[in-house]
């Protein structure tokens, strides 16, 4: 990144050099004007009170540039500043510093899109590595990767903490295959050679990667529930859909049968069957009720005559075994 005090560093005194425009009452630049300065710079915009101040570029003698906002000779508010290594700033400056949201593209490609804070990479933010496509999305502190971040590569991503530009602690790596690795980064200390002194400091290497389990990939939820892994909801769906499909051709089945019924109509090969009119007139037909009441009545009169028949006759047989003794 550009050093200040050498590339943006601007003469700070406002009446040296030629000065070609306007002027207030009082002999100052002020409004619109030009300034050639003693050290080779140049500065082309709007001056209150001698100050630069307003909307204006400022071009350095070393081949940078910068178009955007003054206040008191300091560039102040949204401004463009391009070194002479190529690199560009694009943002929000306060107080000649870079400080508030800006976008920040280095010399080799890469990209910073953020936040800014005293010049430094400050908050959350976004670093492209152009190289490798890869990309940092998190917190930074002072200018270094520091906090809660998400460090992701063409094909995984590692989802953990970040301390002075190194993971620590747990974390996980996501694998677009479908599963997570879950372990954390462990500080360890350099291996002293023999001979060494004991007193002299233990010097930190990178830390190591301990993984301790593999899981299936977890989505986040608005509700914080893990949804069904991609196969386990491909089957939930088929079967939901299954039973949708049955449920309908049970619903149809029930729409048919009361219309059959309602209609009275009869199907092909099913002509012996009444129909609802025969039934109702078997069942309700006055002259069949009075028809089967008369049958009943002269079977009812026949078994009487039987009967005093048979009485009379064994009385006859009872009379005749009598007069026999």
């Amino acid at each position: 990144m550009s050093d200040l005090s050498s590339e943006e560093a601007e003469e700070a005194e406002p009446n040296l050099g030629e000065y070609d425009g306007e002027r207030n009452s009082e002999g100052e630049r002020h409004g619109r004007g030009k300034a050639y300065l003693p050290n080779g710079d140049t500065y082309d915009g709007e001056y209150e009170h001698g100050f630069r101040s307003g909307q204006g570029t400022y071009r350095f003698k070393n081949g940078a540039c910068y178009t955007g906002g003054y206040l008191q000779n300091k560039k102040h508010g949204q401004g463009i500043f391009f070194y002479p290594d190529g690199s560009k700033y694009e943002g929000d400056w306060v107080d000649d510093q870079r400080h508030g949201y800006g976008r920040y593209t280095y010399a080799n490609g890469d990209t910073y899109t953020g936040e800014w804070f005293n010049h430094n990479r400050h908050g959350q933010g976004t670093y492209i590595y152009k190289d490798t496509g890869s990309k940092y999305v998190g917190g930074w502190v002072n200018g270094n990767q520091e906090g809660e971040a998400e460090l992701i590569h063409l094909n995984h991503r590692f989802k953990g903490k970040f301390l002075d530009g190194n993971p620590v602690g747990h974390g996980k790596y996501i694998f677009d295959i479908g599963c997570e690795q879950h372990g954390e980064y462990i500080q360890s200390e350099q291996d002293k050679g023999e001979g060494e002194e004991e007193e002299e400091p233990s010097l930190l290497v990178a830390p190591k990667w301990k993984a301790s389990e593999i899981t299936k990939l977890t989505l986040w939820t608005p509700h914080g529930e893990n949804p069904p892994a991609p196969r386990a909801a491909s089957l939930v769906a088929a079967a939901a859909a299954e039973a949708v499909k049955k449920r309908a051709a049970a619903v149809t089945e029930e729409e048919k049968i009361p219309s059959i019924a309602v209609t009275g109509e009869s199907a092909e090969g099913r002509d012996d069957e009444p129909s609802l009119d025969e039934v109702s007139s078997e069942v309700f037909s006055p002259a069949r009720d009075a028809g089967e009441e008369d049958e009943g009545n002269r079977e009812e009169e026949e078994n009487k005559e039987q009967e005093e028949e048979e009485t009379t006759r064994l009385e006859d047989e009872e009379d005749e075994s009598k007069e026999a003794e």
